[in-house]
């Protein structure tokens, strides 16, 4: 449970910028919704795994699939056409009504990608593996953190080292009628995972009173990880705040006091009031934020240390 305590090390964050994310694609893809960006970068270039959904008033229709992206300045990024990880046509499978919120972790040439499994006839979601050496031909390893009373419907996963070199993997789940962000801890990077108690929870009379859900942990600094966390009212009214635990994920020792990142873009009147964090890159020490708003749009922030 939350236990925060000051750090000298640690004064906050400041937004100083955003680009809307773009995409090469085809018209397939052009014309669908594209959220849940989970963005890293090689020596040559950005990596993308997408999460991208059909239009249809119908939402049991709606069904998303994970492509792969790649761009050579973080912001225009070429979208394959076959995704990586597509749903099953099976009524009993575990992502028959889709795949969504990737998070990848690579060890040893093998890159592991957490997602999120929707199955619609069950109306339940389950924290699902696919894993290979090409992230073009992925192996699905079925669930890797299943829906149960202690977490019940897990989904929005992030993954990372922890001290010593075990693992933390975090992740939302449903409790209450709130979501909430849980943890659960394992010496290997596929598990199996040991749920552990929560670290935080939302806040009576603060930005983040009702729901919050897992954002990407920038790692820089090893000593304080920071986690750019997503935080909502009653209303569903996310916006973007960070908090900072210890090296071992064991307490927090600093947490904002207002959300960093507001939902900026909106097109329509009908847009939802959501800023929704996905994945993170420390550059030379400005950090690349990628995050959705209103479940459309793709936007990149630029946060840096204060």
């Amino acid at each position: 449970m939350e236990n925060s305590s000051p750090t000298p090390e640690i004064h906050g964050f400041r937004l100083d910028g955003m680009d809307e994310v773009t995409y090469d694609a085809s018209p397939e893809i052009d014309a669908m919704y594209k959220l849940s960006p989970f963005v890293w970068r090689t020596d040559e270039r950005f990596e993308l795994l997408l999460r991208v959904v059909n239009f249809d008033d119908d939402a049991s229709k709606k069904v998303a699939r994970i492509h792969y992206g790649t761009s050579l300045d973080g912001i225009r990024f070429n979208v394959e056409n076959t995704p990586v990880i597509a749903p099953d046509a099976d009524p009993d499978s575990y992502d028959n009504g889709g795949c969504e919120d990737p998070s990848l972790a690579t060890v040893d040439g093998t890159h592991h990608v957490y997602y999120t499994g929707w199955n619609e006839r069950a109306k339940r979601g389950e924290l699902l593996l696919a894993a290979g050496n090409d992230l073009r031909h992925l192996a699905k390893r079925g669930i890797a953190l299943a829906s149960s009373d202690v977490a019940r419907n897990p989904k929005e996963a992030e993954i990372v080292r922890a001290d010593g070199g075990s693992w933390r993997l975090f992740f939302e789940y449903a409790h209450d009628d709130r979501s909430k962000i849980g943890i659960a801890s394992s010496p290997h990077v596929d598990g199996p995972w040991h749920v552990l108690e929560p670290l935080f929870e939302a806040r009576p009379d603060s930005w983040d009173n009702f729901h919050l859900s897992t954002g990407p942990v920038v790692t820089t600094n090893p000593e304080f990880p920071v986690m750019f966390y997503n935080g909502a009212t009653q209303g569903a009214e996310w916006r973007i705040g960070w908090i900072v635990f210890d090296r071992g994920y064991t307490r927090v020792v600093a947490r904002s006091r207002e959300p960093i990142v507001l939902p900026h873009i909106k097109r329509e009147h009908d847009d939802t009031d959501i800023a929704f964090a996905a994945s993170a890159i420390d550059i030379d020490g400005e950090i690349h934020l990628y995050y959705s708003v209103a479940d459309q749009y793709v936007v990149r922030a630029k946060i840096h240390r204060v």
